[in-house]
């Protein structure tokens, strides 16, 4: 009875968007470095991929921008990869630090945020501010293509998703390239305990970002899955993405040409570390499937990599509404604060 009620729920929400169209088909291989003149694209995303994977550390790498402003609240600073839009380049960040207490100089621990898909200008600010509450200093990371950085004649941050595969393959790379530029603004702000949130397509990119950043100490989850493209091809708030995809390319290409920007290739890299994870899921999820939340929990303690999981009684949508983002909340709130001490 639950299960169809928050399905109802998921399917309500997910109707009441009406903005979602599904863009052409294209490989996109000019994003990456081919030559749609010259090189097989199929041949060469298989290699792009396969070389990503095999050098990771180098294809997630960057140091600090060569410059950050922080006017008013909202830290600015350069992308460390130019896409073709200028203004995706421009990376923003809205920052939220704690107060003082009983006048004692602000505590060391600051968390990365970093919102969903498609998320508005105040998205996670909630979280950000209820973060200070308990002592931590939170910065709300714009990802690729939303709100300052959403290129003229968008109304959605399409091209972080879409049936353009190399377009979608730079913009979460570019995502976790942002967030380990902004982790070292943190680090020169003299923050030395630092995590790192992410929810949906964020918690994709947070978790390859915690896999890659030694600085990192601890990573929340809020919606875990395998692989980028499974997540497109059976989710229900992908449907429309994979619509320009289907026909073009099959299940195990797509999972293989996204794998680069997939969480489950980089759980391995976990193992040894000592960064404290958190997996929050949806038993009901229509968009990032349970089976695939259940395949990272099963390979996380397979490789004895210690972690903590929430399971609630809701779905993707749902997560991010009462009672259940309290819920969320009241977890990984005590768990960052433990976890950052």
């Amino acid at each position: 009875m639950l299960r169809q009620v928050i399905q109802q729920l998921e399917r309500s929400y997910w109707r009441a968007e009406t903005r979602r169209r599904t863009y052409p088909f294209a490989w996109g291989i000019e994003h990456l470095g081919g030559d749609p003149a010259r090189d097989d694209p199929r041949s060469f995303l298989r290699r792009y991929s396969d070389q990503a994977l095999a050098g990771s550390d180098r294809f997630f790498s960057t140091g600090p921008a060569d410059w950050y402003q922080l006017h008013d609240g909202l830290l600015t600073f350069p992308s460390a990869l130019t896409s073709p839009f200028p203004e995706n380049n421009l990376v923003s960040a809205r920052w939220f630090p704690a107060e003082p207490r009983n006048g004692q100089p602000g505590s060391k621990r600051a968390v990365l945020a970093l919102p969903q898909w498609n998320a508005d200008p105040d998205g996670h600010v909630n979280i950000c501010r209820a973060l200070n509450r308990v002592g931590i200093s939170a910065l709300r990371l714009s990802l690729p293509y939303h709100d300052r950085r959403m290129p003229a004649g968008l109304d959605r941050a399409d091209y972080m998703v879409s049936p353009n595969i190399g377009l979608t393959l730079q913009a979460s790379r570019q995502a976790v390239l942002d967030a380990r530029r902004a982790v070292r603004w943190l680090e020169q702000q003299g923050y030395t305990r630092l995590g790192i949130l992410g929810t949906s397509i964020g918690s994709s990119v947070a978790f390859i970002t915690l896999a890659h950043e030694p600085a990192l100490r601890a990573g929340v989850f809020l919606h875990v899955s395998t692989y980028f493209g499974d997540v497109v091809r059976t989710g229900m708030t992908t449907a429309h993405v994979w619509a320009g995809l289907a026909g073009q390319v099959s299940a195990d290409e797509i999972r293989h040409f996204w794998a680069p920007i997939s969480p489950f290739p980089y759980v391995a890299r976990m193992r040894g570390t000592d960064k404290k994870v958190l997996l929050v899921s949806g038993r009901y999820d229509l968009s990032f499937l349970p089976e695939f939340s259940n395949q990272v929990w099963a390979a996380l303690a397979g490789r004895g990599i210690a972690h903590e999981r929430l399971l609630l009684p809701c779905g993707h949508y749902t997560l991010g509404k009462p009672p259940f983002s309290y819920w969320a909340a009241v977890r990984f709130l005590p768990f960052l604060r433990r976890s950052l001490a």
